[in-house]
């Protein structure tokens, strides 16, 4: 008896970037919502055309940027005023103008800090593995060729249906994706 090897999707490899980005708009266009694409290098067509456009990030790091400002601001006013207050020479104890170099870093720190983590998460990484992997072909993913991967959780998904859907694309070659 044959074990039953379940099915992550449908991978399409395109030799270029324009057949790559119509694939894309045609996948669209056909109805798929659950599908990813991959290429050797950033294709901001690709990204428009799968609807990719909002970004979280931005603001992820401004609040982080807000964050370490008053985080700084607290700690420079802590230390100033409430746990070793010195009076140098009858300056005011709260002298904000000695705060900005604590200000800035305290900022800066947090942000940055904000969108490494942040990027981090929002890809999902780090991810040792991920079902594409199983394609034989993919390691080119990352030299020269482009690939599309219909996913099986897709509601339109159908396992031939796809496959023949894929290989219309003008693709090179249409392989199953393991999981």
């Amino acid at each position: 008896m044959e074990a039953v090897v379940p099915v992550h999707g449908v991978m399409a490899e395109f030799d270029d970037a324009t057949e790559f980005v119509a694939a894309i708009h045609a996948i669209k266009e056909a109805g798929y919502e659950g599908f990813d694409a991959y290429s050797p290098m950033p294709i901001e067509e690709a990204a428009e055309a799968m609807g990719l456009h909002g970004n979280r990030l931005p603001l992820m790091v401004l609040c982080g940027g807000i964050t370490g400002f008053c985080v700084g601001y607290a700690l420079a006013y802590w230390t100033g005023v409430v746990n070793y207050p010195l009076n140098v020479g009858g300056r005011p104890l709260h002298s904000w103008p000695a705060y900005i170099p604590v200000l800035f870093e305290c900022t800066v720190l947090f942000a940055s800090l904000t969108a490494v983590f942040g990027m981090l998460g929002l890809n999902g990484l780090p991810k040792l593995y991920h079902p594409v992997f199983n394609v034989e072909r993919f390691a080119l993913a990352s030299q020269s060729r482009f690939f599309v991967c219909i996913e099986a959780t897709d509601p339109k998904f159908d396992l031939e249906g796809t496959k023949r859907f894929l290989q219309g694309l003008t693709s090179s070659q249409v392989s199953e994706v393991e999981s």
